[in-house]
């Protein structure tokens, strides 16, 4: 399967003709394209104006033949309006579930990444309503820790997530073209479960069990933040990008 991923900065003034357009526009355009198994438009909280279009494809053949269409270009030129700027990344779902960030003249990086860990099978992503939540939280992790941090994420956060309330699919993703690079992405029913998960205490449990294999930039800045009992940001910190979906359609 392949996945492609559009990134969208929009005006504000247009956040709602924009879902208005992917729903009423793209989406019934898209479950008419050979090949198009999923569609769907994620927006960044807290950031307001940021949108993602998510689209799963049956073979890569089949998502660059839409590229190269006139559909494409037709339905972008239509939402430039609404847009303030846009990146792209294209991915490959192989079945040895390796996914990889295709180049593109217009795409300012490649990227390659590996699922390493999943709590469900991908190939069929199931949205039941636009309440569902996404959750992306970006990890380095030590060279010699790795193999460590994935035994525990299968062994012990895989199970916790299966238990936990609303969480539907949970995988970790490694670079490829970063070793020490890693995605944790769970999709949940609803933002509500999403947050009782973190609230509860769940979360910061589950990172307790790992931290140690984070990177050494990442301890020692948890070792200042003790000693001086203040925050300290490092480009190693753990980020967390939030989405709601806004709207989204299987086509199987």
């Amino acid at each position: 399967m392949f996945m492609r991923l559009l990134q969208l900065k929009v005006n504000p003034d247009y956040n709602e003709d924009l879902a208005k357009f992917y729903r009423e526009t793209v989406s019934p355009k898209l479950q008419t394209i050979p090949g198009c198994v999923f569609a769907a438009l994620i927006k960044s909280k807290p950031e307001e104006n940021e949108f993602i279009s998510l689209t799963f494809w049956q073979t890569q053949k089949h998502a660059e033949d839409y590229e190269n269409s006139s559909t494409f270009q037709e339905l972008l030129d239509q939402a430039k309006p609404y847009l303030s700027d846009s990146s792209e990344w294209k991915i490959q779902l192989s079945e040895d579930m390796e996914i990889n960030y295709l180049e593109d003249l217009e795409i300012p990086a490649a990227k390659k990444y590996v699922i390493d860990v999943q709590k469900e099978e991908a190939d069929k992503i199931e949205v039941d309503n636009n309440k569902m939540f996404v959750r992306i939280v970006s990890i380095k992790v030590q060279n010699n820790k790795m193999d460590e941090f994935k035994k525990i994420y299968a062994e012990t956060i895989i199970p916790a997530f299966r238990e936990t309330k609303g969480c539907r699919y949970a995988f970790l993703t490694h670079s490829i073209n970063d070793n020490e690079d890693f995605l944790s992405i769970t999709i949940w029913d609803c933002k509500e479960d999403a947050s009782n998960f973190e609230t509860s205490g769940s979360y910061m449990t589950l990172i307790n069990k790992v931290k140690h294999t984070f990177s050494q930039f990442y301890l020692w800045k948890m070792s200042l933040e003790k000693q001086y009992n203040s925050q300290v940001k490092t480009s190693d910190d753990l980020t967390v990008g939030n989405y709601d979906v806004v709207t989204g359609r299987n086509f199987l």
